[in-house]
């Protein structure tokens, strides 16, 4: 039994690595080989349709919001528009810091990509699932091959209701499961 509150979250990160690949469609090779530089092809099945990766494309990494917001500014007395992220994610690369772009930022290596919403998939009483195209790399690490992101099971972060005076913001948390994924070779 893990002693310390950073082998517990360790653990818990290898355990909700493996369930989401388990909600992925499963793999060809054990899930403890079905991320990272050696990984073996993984079925998006569990995936919606309108936001899968390309064929062939292949996981690099799972990462779980251990801490995030989505922040809302208020224009014409609502709450509306793009709301811009600020979350920590720990998952099978270390600790991710994901801020405004939208970025990813290794805390390991230092490396660094911006992305592009390419589709979503519309989830009542939270943030869409959404997938990702990457646009920037900066350094050579974890990131360095991610070509894709998928933001899936989402919990939380939608955009206050009601009135509100122009110009404030609310940040409102939110929980999600970040997949990273690499073009195929």
């Amino acid at each position: 039994m893990p002693s310390t509150s950073r082998s517990r979250i360790r653990a818990l990160a290898a355990v909700g690595t493996a369930g989401v690949l388990a909600a992925l469609g499963g793999t060809t090779a054990p899930a403890s080989a079905a991320v990272g530089p050696d990984a073996h092809r993984v079925a998006a099945g569990g995936i919606a349709p309108a936001i899968r990766p390309p064929a062939g494309s292949r996981p690099v990494g799972a990462y779980v919001v251990t801490s995030g917001t989505q922040t809302y500014t208020c224009a014409g007395g609502v709450f509306t528009g793009a709301s811009v992220p600020e979350a920590q994610l720990f998952g099978t690369g270390g600790r991710v810091h994901h801020f405004r772009g939208p970025s990813w930022q290794s805390e390991r290596d230092g490396s660094l990509i911006t992305a592009k919403k390419t589709a979503e998939n519309p989830r009542p009483g939270t943030i869409p699932e959404l997938l990702l195209t990457v646009d920037t790399h900066t350094g050579s690490g974890i990131l360095a091959d991610v070509a894709y992101v998928n933001r899936l099971l989402t919990s939380g972060g939608v955009a206050p209701a009601g009135p509100c005076a122009d110009g404030a913001t609310a940040a409102v948390p939110y929980g999600a499961v970040y997949v990273f994924w690499a073009a195929r070779r």
